[in-house]
């Protein structure tokens, strides 16, 4: 078996293993000197030798004799089928390919591994000479060394163009060929009657000058150690799905240094100008047919790098034979590997501006080890999308006007333990039967930290490999659209974690974050922020954005943090920020960046909605981009907005004592104030749901049964409150604890011989009621971003705790909702209605029995009264049930 681990060089010394080394290498690896070429050099007055390691001979001893010279090697002549028929002799070692070959030049024999180790082989002295040619096509002649410099820059892994130096190149007199094996006994360049072994030049490389007038289509094969010819490794990678192309066939393999590069210059100049909107197909690991050859095209934008070279587990993860090209100014490198492909794992070992080594995880992998394994996988996508009907009715949907309600999840601990395509066997149904639009994702992106719910990402372009693999999670979202359902999923352009196989000075110095680690540090999360203000970057999460949308057809990204983004000093202190350059606070380069990424997500992917999570009082967050605001900013393009405040407003006044409430009855009704002021989701979201913020049935008071109807009644006020509504999983069973990442949501509840079965089972009923009657009524979506949508009717009932407005449908039809926040019936309690409808009906009813309720009701139509109330003139007596909200519309 060949060492694992690489030895110091290859030198002159005796055949023993240095330290750390597990074996000594044979004999046969250890550099001999060729005597110097014995055939002239056309293009030169005087002979080229082969070029020694750099070891010398110590001053203090003296020169070594010199021994006989080695004769060239010669090149075999690869005979046609006639010849082949004709002749069937011993082949001349594991290059020969024909029993016909040239007349041998004599050669010095191999040493036998089972030989005492070598002494130091003295330095050649031989005065060159003048000797016919070889015959039938002529010897391997030896090329020009490397000079010291591009020699030391390629093997550290620090040259900007091995092209140049590796591969194939006419020159006078031929072609030259160039190789770079570490621990390879011996390269030969095999062709159509071609078979010729190069000359070692120490340090694993190898090369020699062909006879021949132009490149042949050609392979190398490469002998190690035990006599095997692997490719780029001795072990085979079948299992990988690439063993069948080539990759270390009894062929030999293509060499990667004869391709020319495979990113075109349109790609580049897109990259440049931060413009390319399919950044993802540009850069990363592609699998493809490259001039005629099937193989892997690694890019990789590192413009500070001095080197990059590709390692994985093809190559035992020793990149040092792989080294990138540097395209032009671009920062891109890029190398095409022939006989890798799909499932092929890898990172970038990068040499940073100081010289010193870092392996990184591709900053664009489609795919990736399952955490905590931090490398990249090579990949292909072989879904097949089902939902075509899907995304024709969802591009002309106009999302505003159109029933919303969101089912919010976190994939791994809904139901722990289901990949990908277990739960698109299970969740389609479950949101289905509740009857909500949407499900929103928290990230799936690839993180490292589990407890981090996926907001502090590594892998941006590749779903979390913790449920399957990205076509098993394409598979989850085909699933939801042909249930009907459409999907959101949390994305996190805000910062990234400063692992330091990821993006964290990606090339050695800060390239995703700001140059000023002031500047770069998240005060918050411990992380780094984006440099909004390089295009590149931008860039990047531009064409992040278009990906999700575009390769796994979500229907929506919900922005995660937006605030921290549009402020210099969000939770920094004065003196620990610096202004913009209108000595303002606003992240200039952020907002920039938003218009951007929204302005090219609704121009690319009709029908796709982005949501932001914006805590402040930001002018424009769902306006056009080119709607200037009185703040002198553009919108910033969102299609809507969390209503943090709504959220924030309405908890606290639910989590007061009914006898306390009449004091914060302002802070239900005061979100109408702004309600028209942005396109709102109203959200209770997991983040009001850990970290001893208790549940929502927990925050409410009193007893079990008050905290029950307490958690309906709210629902109902959110449901038929102006804005879309989401909600966290559990909520909508009333889980008791806390949602916990670890076991996800109390699914025993719901066990029927769980004794509080029913209380629990009740509340999902009228969630599963909520959202048909919700759907079923256009006054609770069709207007929903304009105030003629929306009527109060009593809004300042502050001693009964009563709440009371109607909602208006395009065509005028109302809904009335009447909500009492207080323990007490209220009999014929007088509501003013529009006076043209004669007859109104309960259609909800959150006190209902069927929902753990009290069953008080209005089960008959209530006759409007010529009775003026509330600035109208007519008015219904309906009873109000005990902490209850109640919907009627025109019978």
């Amino acid at each position: 078996m060949r060492p694992t681990r690489r030895c110091t060089r290859w030198s002159t010394r005796p055949a023993t293993a240095p330290s750390g080394c597990p074996s000594p290498c044979p004999p046969s690896a250890v550099w001999r000197p060729p005597a110097p070429d014995t055939h002239p050099v056309p293009w030169e007055d005087t002979p080229v030798t082969a070029r020694p390691p750099s070891d010398q001979t110590p001053p203090d001893q003296p020169p070594p004799a010199p021994s006989a010279p080695l004769p060239p090697v010669p090149a075999t002549f690869r005979p046609d089928a006639a010849h082949r028929a004709a002749a069937h002799g011993p082949g001349d070692g594991p290059m020969s390919r024909s029993s016909y070959t040239a007349p041998p030049t004599p050669r010095a024999p191999r040493p036998d591994p089972a030989d005492p180790p070598a002494a130091d082989p003295p330095r050649p002295q031989a005065t060159p000479r003048r000797e016919a040619a070889p015959p039938s096509g002529g010897g391997v002649r030896a090329a020009a060394p490397l000079g010291d410099t591009d020699r030391q820059r390629l093997l550290s892994g620090s040259h900007h163009d091995p092209h140049a130096l590796l591969g194939a190149h006419p020159v006078r007199g031929g072609i030259l060929f160039r190789a770079l094996r570490p621990y390879a006994r011996s390269v030969a360049v095999t062709a159509t009657g071609l078979s010729a072994r190069l000359r070692p030049e120490g340090d694993g490389l190898f090369s020699g000058v062909i006879p021949l007038r132009e490149i042949p289509d050609y392979r190398l094969l490469v002998d190690y150690e035990n006599g095997e010819d692997r490719g780029y490794g001795d072990r085979g990678c079948g299992d990988r799905g690439y063993g069948d192309r080539g990759y270390g066939d009894r062929d030999g393999q293509h060499d990667p240094y004869r391709f020319l590069p495979a990113l075109g210059e349109l790609d580049l100049h897109l990259i440049g100008e931060g413009r390319h909107e399919e950044l993802w197909r540009a850069l990363g690991a592609h699998p493809m047919t490259h001039q005629g050859v099937a193989g892997t095209r690694f890019t990789v934008w590192a413009p500070d790098a001095r080197g990059v070279r590709v390692a994985g587990d093809f190559n035992y993860w020793d990149g040092t034979a792989f080294p990138m090209r540097s395209l032009g100014g671009s920062g891109v490198w890029e190398l095409f590997l022939p006989g890798v492909g799909e499932g092929a794992v890898y990172k970038f070992d990068i040499t940073r501006p100081d010289g010193s080594h870092t392996q990184r995880a591709d900053p664009m992998a489609r795919r990736t080890e399952c955490p905590p394994a931090t490398a990249s996988i090579v990949h292909t996508s072989h879904h097949e999308w089902h939902d075509e009907e899907w995304l024709a009715r969802r591009a002309g949907q106009r999302v505003h006007e159109s029933p919303f309600s969101v089912y919010e999840v976190h994939l791994p601990s809904w139901r722990p333990g289901l990949s990908y395509r277990r739960l698109a066997e299970q969740l389609p149904a479950y949101v289905k039967d509740l009857g909500f639009t949407h499900v929103e994702l928290m990230p799936v992106a690839e993180h490292p930290f589990g407890g981090s719910w996926g907001y502090q990402v590594t892998g941006f372009y590749a779903p979390t490999a913790r449920l399957g693999t990205p076509d098993d999670f394409k598979y989850l979202v085909d699933a939801l659209h042909q249930a009907g359902i459409g999907v959101l999923v949390d994305w996190v352009p805000a910062h990234f974690p400063r692992d330091d196989w990821a993006l964290a000075e990606f090339d050695g110095r800060p390239l995703y974050e700001p140059a000023d680690p002031a500047r770069a540090a998240h005060p918050d999360w411990g992380t780094l922020e984006f440099d909004y203000g390089r295009t590149e970057v931008r860039n990047f999460l531009v064409a992040n954005a278009v990906y999700w949308c575009e390769e796994f057809h979500v229907d929506g990204l919900r922005v995660d943090a937006v605030a921290s983004m549009l402020y210099l000093d969000y939770s920094r202190e004065p003196g620990q920020w610096t202004p913009n350059v209108h000595g303002g606070r606003e992240n200039l380069d952020a907002v920039a960046f938003l218009q951007e990424m929204n302005a090219t997500v609704y121009r690319r992917c009709p029908g796709v909605l982005t949501i932001a999570e914006e805590s402040t009082a930001w002018d424009g967050v769902t306006r056009a981009t080119h709607h200037i605001g009185a703040s002198g900013f553009g919108g910033l393009g969102f299609g809507l907005k969390w209503n943090m405040g709504w959220m924030h407003d309405s908890l606290g006044y639910i989590g007061h004592e009914p006898v306390h409430r009449k004091y914060h009855h302002h802070e239900m009704t005061f979100s109408m104030v702004y309600a028209y002021s942005e396109n709102y989701v109203l959200p209770i979201s997991h983040d009001e749901v850990v970290h001893g913020k208790r549940s929502l049935v927990s925050k409410m008071p009193g007893d079990w049964w008050q905290q029950r109807a307490d958690h309906r009644a709210y629902l109902g006020f959110m449901w038929a409150h102006p804005g879309k509504q989401l909600l966290f999983m559990g909520q909508e069973f009333a889980q008791g604890a806390e949602w916990s990442e670890s076991h996800g949501p109390d699914w025993w509840l719901l066990d029927p011989s769980y004794a509080a079965e029913p209380d629990h089972r009740g509340v999902r009923d009228l969630v599963r009621e909520l959202n048909r009657a919700y759907r079923a009524t256009p006054a609770l979506w069709q207007r929903d971003t304009v105030p003629e949508g929306f009527a109060w009717v009593e809004g300042d009932a502050r001693e009964d705790n009563v709440f009371a407005f109607l909602r208006f449908a395009a065509d005028g039809s109302p809904l009335l909702a009447i909500s009492n926040f207080s323990p007490v019936v209220r009999p014929d309690y007088r509501v003013g209605v529009p006076d043209r409808f004669p007859l109104w009906r309960e259609v909800l009813n959150t006190d209902d029995a069927r929902y753990g309720g009290g069953g008080v009701a209005n089960p008959e139509p209530l006759k409007a009264e010529p009775t003026a109330s509330h600035g109208r003139p007519a008015s219904i007596l309906p009873v109000l049930p005990p902490l209850a909200t109640v919907w009627l519309r025109p019978a």
